[in-house]
């Protein structure tokens, strides 16, 4: 892969596509720490190799495989050869995707992923052109774009996401002691003193926890720190500020957290969310070999009888 040492990201939103944030990135030495997302992942590998733990197991995503991870499911991330990884990303909401299945598939109840690989080169050709019609802000493109990708990888590979219920005296102590660290972000109490004011023992907490979220208190509070963050970052917030609103001790701290899980640094991420509209700025292109390779399976000649390229179309 061209380039491989250089790792560079771009991580923003079109504003033709609300509650959709877009990435393009290539990462060879980046290490995601074990997070959550708010919204869907649909990454589409265009080159290398990517790693993640999902599930208690390390599962692989190569080119032209996509990494699929429903909201709110821990998971990491690395290279998983020494040349990294390349990849466009859409990460729509779950009310887009709800939407969308009630309108074009049979799923019932809450919509997701049954699998967090998927080997589908046309999938993830879809994905970059989402990328590519929202820098150049083509909003018809990019909107039907999404739709056709979300539509055709749940009819390949959705099903009803299973609803967590609270039926164990863990689960329940699990989600107030959530609840009193979503109160005290700023100012959270020690393992042992929300053990206390839950009556139960620190090691009896942090293991209902870790049943009921896949992570410790401590690392669910970081992640949600820095869901927090972002929401103060994309209201124009100054990083400084939202750092210590959610209760790192300064910027660095913020920094540190927030490149390990979204990816990006938070002043890098800041501007990206005040200029939505800045056209191919630090655009990032599937190699050229791949997109040859996707081009025979994505498009075809246009004719009177074919006049639309497939990509266009419900598949």
């Amino acid at each position: 892969m061209a380039g491989a040492g250089k790792e560079r990201a771009r991580h923003w939103q079109y504003a033709e596509l609300p509650g959709v944030d877009l990435l393009r990135a290539r990462y060879v030495h980046k290490t995601f720490v074990r997070h959550t997302h708010e919204n869907f992942v649909i990454a589409a590998i265009a080159d290398g190799v990517e790693v993640f733990h999902h599930g208690g197991a390390d599962q692989y995503a190569g080119a032209g495989a996509l990494a699929l991870v429903n909201p709110d499911t821990p998971h990491t991330g690395r290279a998983g050869v020494p040349e990294g990884w390349r990849y466009g990303a859409v990460y729509p909401s779950p009310e887009l995707v709800a939407e969308i299945a009630a309108e074009t598939t049979a799923l019932r109840g809450t919509p997701g992923f049954t699998s967090p690989v998927l080997d589908d080169p046309y999938a993830v050709g879809l994905v970059h052109q989402v990328l590519r019609a929202a820098d150049e802000g083509n909003a018809l493109a990019a909107d039907t774009l999404l739709r056709v990708a979300v539509t055709r990888l749940l009819r390949l590979n959705g099903g009803p996401l299973p609803q967590r219920a609270l039926r164990t005296a863990g689960a329940r102590v699990a989600a107030r002691a959530r609840a009193v660290l979503e109160e005290r972000m700023a100012e959270p109490p020690s393992l042992e003193q929300l053990a206390t004011g839950l009556g139960t023992s620190p090691f009896a907490l942090l293991r209902a926890f870790r049943d009921a979220y896949g992570m410790p208190p401590h690392t669910w509070l970081t992640d949600v720190r820095v869901r927090r963050a972002r929401r103060l970052l994309d209201t124009g917030t100054a990083p400084a500020e939202a750092a210590l609103a959610v209760g790192f001790t300064d910027q660095p701290h913020l920094n540190r957290h927030f490149t390990r899980i979204v990816g990006v640094p938070p002043g890098a991420y800041q501007r990206e969310r005040k200029n939505v509209q800045d056209p191919r700025q630090g655009l990032l292109l599937p190699s050229e070999a791949w997109q040859n390779r996707q081009h025979s399976q994505t498009y075809t000649v246009k004719t009177a009888e074919n006049p639309t390229p497939p990509s266009y179309g419900t598949p």
